[in-house]
Parts: structure tokens; sequence; C-alpha cells
């Protein structure tokens, strides 16, 4: 199981409350905040968001473990298609235009850029740099410098994933040497946000000491010249990191910067799975743990140091749901049919799971968008019908009518019911059973490889194969490594696998890297699915062109409908709460974000208290020479 990278850019000035309404904004007008839609929270000079504590220490470390699940890294570079990044490095190390808010739909507000102008008819917005603005080796930043990172990482040197995050820009223009233009090349809300999200670095980065140029898909390995907080400290093999903060770091006293990153120094170790992750945290040796599983929660978080007080655990309320399913691959002919993935969808038994495994801690998905106002509810509303109705003929019926209700199997309903709806589908699709298993005409057996990296998932994945097995179809999980399962879902080797993706406050530009026909063919794309439709793509783009947030709600809620009822995954479940372990002597801010991602929060937000012990220094004295000195003596 992964859960997709989700950079902080993405997760998510009343004078400039109109930023995107276009009769509303003089060309020549800077603003320092932008927002999508209504206006942004905080004023011009607000002094720091509220779910951020100014007031907290600033010289603790912070012991932390895996993080996205990845077991080691081999790589300093986090914009590749090719090897594992080290952990965080692309929110520790790259800063970006602009900081998004965590309590608001989406908001921008100044980190590099210190103001922006929105063309009028939206077709392009100007970043103004701050003049205090430096990468870490103390060189400042300059437009220049926002043109190479934007031409690098929409380039094929590039991990594709960034060519469709940006894919709204056409290009990026240096007007002068503290200012940029980026031209779209379509009219849409978020597309100055998107700008914003840019993350920033050196043209030096890839620079070797005689003068000539590392490609920079071979720059794997060469600790990055960035725009971010922390430097890198030391490595340990692939197994550990360590980050210290920037002494140098001139945002640090940024309204968005202000009662973030309190930690002097990250340190990152790696373990080789869950089981050792949770008893290293349990004996005191990492400082915080983000629990993903409700059995773990509910049985392994006990012993001697939750009774004495070391160590806590508590449930944070959070929103919007994260999307977590079981994916299909559709580029494998015998998934092609809707109705073999309904039937596929019908085996899974959510409800005895829910009771039998999780303790009732989970709550079924029902929504690509759940949890959130763009998920869809009953009868599709005229608008939602105009945009549909061109596409009637290629799309079930069901699409048109109340919104789906997914199988389960509460009484009067069963199991054995639902699997008597799913042979009639497999049934007319051609599959019928035949020796003992489930063949199609040609007599070949429908067989199905489920990959994961997680060995906890084999208790859960089993129930699903035996259903599976009682259809007649051959189903097995194969258990890999991170490594190779990364590659494979890179490149689409797989029939089913349980994925992640990651929430966003306000659906956009991700949905194209996610659904986009366009993305299906493209390795290393989001579009695990391999959706290919042409309703997909016009809806996707009726939610990037919204002009009113009900404009938007009616387009994410006609793609929830179609999304559904393809059963391109079997939506599983999703935790209400955010299960957050950690040791007392770490503190966090009195106000929770919003919209946040536990592990970023976490480092970007939580403190050590004052006076608390701080075994993470004790490595200190095996760091290797440190970009934190170069800085320093750059700075001089």
């Amino acid at each position: 199981m992964r859960l997709t990278n989700c950079a902080r850019a993405v997760t998510a000035a009343c004078a400039f409350a109109a930023a995107f309404v276009p009769a509303l904004i003089p060309a020549a007008q800077a603003a320092t905040a932008i927002a999508q839609y209504d206006a942004p929270k905080y004023p011009p000079d607000f002094t720091h968001f509220d779910y951020a504590d100014p007031g907290a220490p600033t010289d603790g470390s912070l012991s932390f473990q895996n993080f996205n699940e990845a077991q080691s890294y081999d790589s300093l570079n986090p914009f590749l298609v090719r090897g594992a990044p080290a952990p965080d490095i692309q929110s520790l190390m790259f800063d970006t235009l602009m900081q998004r808010s965590w309590d608001e739909l989406a908001s921008e507000y100044p980190l590099i850029a210190q103001s922006v102008d929105v063309a009028p008819d939206l077709s392009s917005a100007t970043f103004h740099i701050d003049p205090r603005a430096r990468f870490s080796n103390g060189d400042p930043i300059t437009a220049a410098d926002v043109k190479y990172s934007f031409d690098i990482l929409t380039s094929p040197r590039a991990s594709p994933l960034f060519n469709a995050q940006f894919s709204v820009i056409r290009r990026a223009v240096v007007v002068d040497e503290k200012t940029v233009r980026f031209e779209f090349r379509r009219a849409e809300r978020d597309a100055p946000l998107i700008a914003g999200d840019l993350p920033i670095f050196s043209p030096k980065w890839a620079k070797k000491a005689d003068g000539s140029t590392i490609a920079f898909d071979q720059l794997s390995n060469v600790p990055p010249i960035a725009s971010g907080a922390y430097l890198i400290e030391s490595r340990k093999n692939d197994k550990q990191i360590v980050y210290r903060r920037n002494p140098q770091y001139w945002a640090a006293d940024l309204p968005t910067r202000r009662g973030m990153f309190r930690f002097q120094r990250i340190v990152f170790n790696l373990y080789v799975d869950q089981y050792t992750m949770l008893e290293a945290f349990k004996a005191g040796d990492t400082d915080v743990r983000v629990e993903y599983s409700a059995t773990q929660w509910a049985r392994k978080y006990v012993g001697k140091n939750f009774s004495n007080g070391m160590l806590e655990k508590r449930n944070f309320a959070t929103s919007p749901a994260q999307f977590q399913g079981m994916l299909i691959n559709t580029r494998k002919d015998r998934f092609k049919d809707v109705r073999v993935r309904h039937a596929l969808s019908l085996a899974f038994d959510y409800d005895w799971m829910n009771r039998m495994m999780f303790y009732g801690q989970y709550t079924r998905l029902k929504s690509y968008f759940d949890v959130s106002p763009f998920a869809a509810t009953g009868l599709p509303s005229p608008q939602e019908l105009a945009l549909l109705e061109p596409y009637r003929a290629s799309l079930p019926p069901e699409v048109f009518g109340p919104m789906i209700q997914l199988p389960n199997t509460l009484p009067p309903n069963s199991l054995r019911g639902n699997l008597r709806e799913a042979r009639d589908l497999l049934a007319q699709a051609g599959w019928h059973y035949r020796d003992g298993v489930l063949r199609n005409d040609a007599g070949e057996a429908f067989t199905i490889e489920i990959i994961d990296d997680d060995p906890g998932m084999d208790r859960l994945i089993l129930p699903y194969t035996q259903a599976l097995g009682m259809l007649g179809i051959q189903a097995h999980l194969h258990e890999i490594d991170s490594a190779l399962y990364q590659k494979r879902i890179d490149n689409f080797d797989y029939d089913m696998t349980t994925y992640i993706y990651a929430p966003t406050t306000i659906p956009g530009a991700e949905l194209l890297r996610r659904f986009g026909s366009a993305a299906a063919s493209q390795v290393g794309s989001e579009n695990y699915p391999g959706v290919r439709m042409p309703v997909v793509d016009k809806l996707v783009d009726a939610v990037q062109k919204a002009d009113t947030l009900a404009q938007l709600q009616t387009a994410t809620h006609a793609l929830d409908r179609v999304l559904m009822n393809e059963y391109y995954l079997v939506p599983e479940y999703y935790a209400p709460n955010e299960r957050i372990a950690f040791k007392t002597t770490i503190g966090r801010p009195k106000i929770n974000p919003v919209t946040y991602v536990p592990e970023e929060w976490v480092i970007d937000y939580w403190f050590r208290k004052p006076g608390a012990p701080d075994p993470a220094r004790n490595g200190a004295q095996e760091a290797h020479a440190t970009q934190a000195t170069q800085a320093a003596a750059a700075a001089k």
C-alpha cells in the first residue's frame, strides 16, 4: 500500500479579495495574497497562521520514522522518476514561490515571492521575488532561477508528475532580475496558485567544480543547493538522514514561516517493517509515530512507557477523507469490461472487515471526494446533467440516477448474495465457471496478482482473495519490497494494488495526473487505473475552468458519479481521525489546522518542550561535514 506523495504546496489580504475576478483587478495592482474563491482569510499585515505558535521553542530535535513508507533511499533529488528520494527532502529543502494555508480551501501567501499580479483575463500571473530571498549557499534568488526551476521540472529529465502538475503553464518569462511572469495555456482560476506551488532550486546544484554541468536526470547524489529551511547534516548508508535547520535561512521571520520549523534537527531513521518501527517507538527510540492500522492502534499502543506517561496516543480530527481503494489496472484486457470491475467490488466485504479487524474505527468510502462539499449525493442536478448528457451513450445508466450505493453485508444483505450478483455480471461479460475455475470463451483462467509492499496488508487482502476464489477467480497476494513496488506501479506492471490518493482541499490539477487520458500512458503518472474516457477529460477540464464555487461543485459531482459507476477501483475505507502517538516531551500549537497530512503537521509545527531530554542530539558527533557549516561560511 502506498500513500501518494503529497507535497506541502498542494495540501492546502482582504483588500485583494477579488484576486481572481477579472473585472475588479487592475493589471498593475500587486496582491500579497491570492485565493481561488472568496477572500483570503489573513489580511496583508497578518503575523502568523492561526495554527502556528511563534512562541514555541526552536532548539530541539525530532527523531522520526519512515516517511511515506519508504524503507530506504538512494537519491537526494525528489524530482526524478528513478530512485527513492530521501524522506521529506522536497518539503524541508525546497521552498515554493508562495505558501498555501492549511485552514482555507485554496489561498496562498508570500514566501519566495512577496507579491503577485494576476492578469484580468487570467492569461498570466507575474510574481515579484522578495529581494531578501536566498539559496542555501547565500546566492540571491532571481527570476532566472525561477524560470530555470520551471523549465527543468517540465522537461523530460524530471518526473512526468511535475510536468502534469504545471501543465497549465505555457512558459515562464523573465521580466527583470526579480520579476517572473507565468503565461497560462488556459484561463483557469487555480492557475496562479499552481504557479505559486513551484519549488525553486539553484542552477549551481548541477554544476561541477570544473564548471561542467551534470544532466538533471543524473543529479541524484549531490546535496541540493535549494531554497528551504533545512540542510543535510549527515547521512548513514540508506537508512538514516539528518537535516539541520539552516542558521542563515532568510525566511524564518516571514508571517508564513513564524511558528514553523521549530526543530533544529530532524532525524529520519528508516526501518525494514511496521513491526520494527512500532517497537522502536515504544522503546523510546523515536519521538512520534503516525498509525494507519486500526488493529495496531487498538491493541499495541500499551505498555510501560504509556503507563508511566512517557508516551501518549491521541486521535485528531481531519478532513477531507483520503481516498483509499484497490486499484484495478484497466490496461489489462480482462479488466476492461465495467461489469467485471463491478463484480470485483461486490466481492469486497467491508462490513465484516470493519467489525472483525478494525474495531469499528473506519467508515466506508462512498465518493472520490468524501467528507467534502465536492462529493456527489442524491440525484444529479440539472447543471450536472447538462455536463453529462452529451456522453449518455458511453456511460452506465446508473450515472444519471441516484448516487451509487456500494454493496454491503449488513442484514438482510450478505456476502453470499453479493457474490451471486457478481457471478451474474461475470457471466454477462463472458466469464463462466468451468473445470473448477472461471474461464472466458478462449478457455483462459481468470487470475489476479495483487501486489503490495506492506506485510501488514496480507491479513486484509486474504479474505478478499478467498471471496474471489468462491467466484472461481484465482487471486493471490504478491508481497514485494518497496523499491520493486515503486518500479512496478510507475510502469503500470500490476493487476491490482491498494493505493491511497492523498486528499486536497480543493480539486484541481491533480485530477489530470490521476484520471486524465494523456496520463494513462505516461510512465510515472498517477493514473494507475488507466482511465481513458473523453467524458472524464471533459469534466476535469470543467473543474479547472470553474469560475465559481458552485460551478466547481457541479463539475466534481458529475465527475464523482462517472468514476464511481465505472468501478476503476474497489473503494475501501477511511479513518475519520488521524492517529498520532508521541512522547510527552513533544508539544504542539493549541490550534489545529483544518486540512493536513499528519506527518507534515508534526514536522512543520510541533516542537520539543523546554527542558525536555533530547536523545537525538547525541548523534551530532557522528555527523559528516555539514552543509550548515558551509552555508554559514558562505554568508560571512
